[in-house]
C-alpha cells in the first residue's frame, strides 16, 4: 500500500509518499480502505518535529479519515459489515491507502454526506464536541468566542455552537475572512484581530459581557487577552499552541472572575475515551449533519502523491474549512 513518511523535520518537501506492507487488524480493530485523509494542525507540527505520535501508534501522520470496512481483527464486536462506510478517528496513520484503528474510534457516515467530504468530519467534530459540550459545557445563551474562524477547528465549532444555542464571536485576521464567519457560517459576532484588541471589541459588540467559554487553538501568545475576554465564571479551554506553550498567567484576574483554565489534547487519549467521545459525536453531532444544521466544508482537495503541495496549502492559511487528501 501507499503511505506518507516524514523523512526529517521539516517543510512540506520532507513529506514522502512509499511503498510499505499492508496494516493488519489487531484485537478488537477494524481495517479500513482509505477514502480520504484530512489534514490537521497536528499533522503540521508532526512534519515539524514538534508533535510525536503516542507510544504504540504509526509513525504516519493523518488523525482522520473516510473509506469503506476492509476486515476485521479478533473481538471485534461493534456491528460493521464488510464494504460499510465509515469514518474514523486516529492516533496516526491515516495519510495511508489502508489503516488499522481501534472499532471503538469508527462511526458510520453521516446521512447525506458523501464519502470524501466526510473524512472532514471526525477529527473536528470529536475534538469540538469534546471540549465545548463535554468539557466546558456550554449552555443555550451563553457566549463563546471560537478563534481561528476559518479552519477546521473554527468552521465546526462556530456552527456547533449555535446549533447548540450560544451566541457565538470569533476571531480571524482577514476582512474576508469575518465576512464569512458572519455571513456563511451564522457568528453573532466576527472579529479581525490585527485590527483590533479582541477582548475590547467583543464587550463592546456584547453588551459590555466578556465570553463563558474561550476555545482556543493559540496558547501562550493569546493567554492574557483571553483572560481578559473572559466573562465571571468563564471557562477557558486551551487545544493549541499554535503561539506558543509558556505564558504568564494573571490569577488574580482569574480569581477575581471565578474563571477556569483547562488544556486538553485528543491525540494521546485512551480508546476508551475515544470511544466514549465517538459516540456522543454519533448521537449528537451526526443528527445535526444529516438535518443540515452543521455543514461539512471542505476547502480542497489533493492526491495522496501530492501531500507536499497539500501541506503547502495548508500552511498558507487560505484555506476555508478542511483540506483533504484523497486516495
Amino acid at each position: 500500500m501507499k503511505a506518507v513518511y516524514i523523512s526529517e523535520p521539516g517543510g512540506p518537501e520532507v513529506l514522502e509518499v512509499r511503498e510499505v506492507d499492508a496494516p493488519v487488524p489487531g484485537q478488537g480493530e477494524v481495517l479500513i480502505d482509505v477514502v480520504a485523509a484530512g489534514l490537521n494542525r497536528a499533522d503540521v507540527q508532526q512534519r515539524r518535529g514538534f508533535y510525536p505520535p503516542p507510544p504504540g501508534a504509526s509513525e504516519v501522520p493523518g488523525l482522520e479519515v473516510s473509506g469503506r470496512i476492509a476486515g476485521f481483527g479478533p473481538g471485534v464486536s461493534k456491528p460493521f459489515s464488510l464494504g460499510d462506510k465509515v469514518v474514523a478517528l486516529l492516533a496516526g496513520g491515516g495519510y495511508a491507502t489502508q489503516v488499522a484503528v481501534p472499532a471503538e474510534q469508527v462511526l458510520r457516515v453521516p446521512e447525506g454526506v458523501d464519502l470524501v467530504t466526510a473524512a472532514s468530519l471526525p477529527e473536528v467534530a470529536a475534538t469540538v464536541y469534546s471540549n465545548l459540550i463535554m468539557t466546558a459545557q456550554l449552555q443555550p445563551g451563553e457566549t463563546v468566542l471560537v478563534h481561528g474562524a476559518t479552519g477546521g477547528i473554527g468552521t465546526m465549532a462556530i456552527q456547533l455552537a449555535k446549533a447548540f444555542g450560544a451566541k457565538v464571536a470569533t476571531t480571524a485576521g482577514t476582512e474576508e475572512k469575518v465576512s464569512t464567519a458572519k455571513a456563511f457560517l451564522g457568528a453573532d459576532i466576527a472579529i479581525n484581530y490585527k485590527e483590533e484588541d479582541f477582548p475590547e471589541s467583543l464587550r463592546r459588540q456584547n453588551g459590555g459581557k466578556g465570553a463563558d467559554v474561550i476555545l482556543d487553538v493559540v496558547g501562550a501568545k493569546y493567554l492574557a487577552q483571553n483572560i481578559d475576554a473572559l466573562a465571571d465564571y468563564g471557562r477557558l479551554v486551551v487545544i493549541g499552541l499554535q503561539g506558543g506553550a509558556k505564558g504568564e498567567l494573571d490569577l488574580g484576574l482569574l480569581l477575581k472572575k471565578r474563571a477556569a483554565v483547562v488544556a486538553t489534547a485528543l491525540r494521546p487519549r485512551p480508546v476508551a475515551e475515544k470511544g466514549a467521545i465517538m459516540t456522543a459525536v454519533r448521537d449528537a453531532v451526526w443528527p445535526l449533519v444529516a438535518d443540515g444544521r452543521i455543514r461539512p466544508l471542505v476547502a480542497k482537495t489533493f492526491p495522496l502523491d501530492h501531500v507536499a503541495a497539500a501541506h503547502r496549502y495548508f500552511d498558507s492559511g487560505d484555506h476555508v474549512g478542511k483540506v483533504l487528501l484523497v486516495m
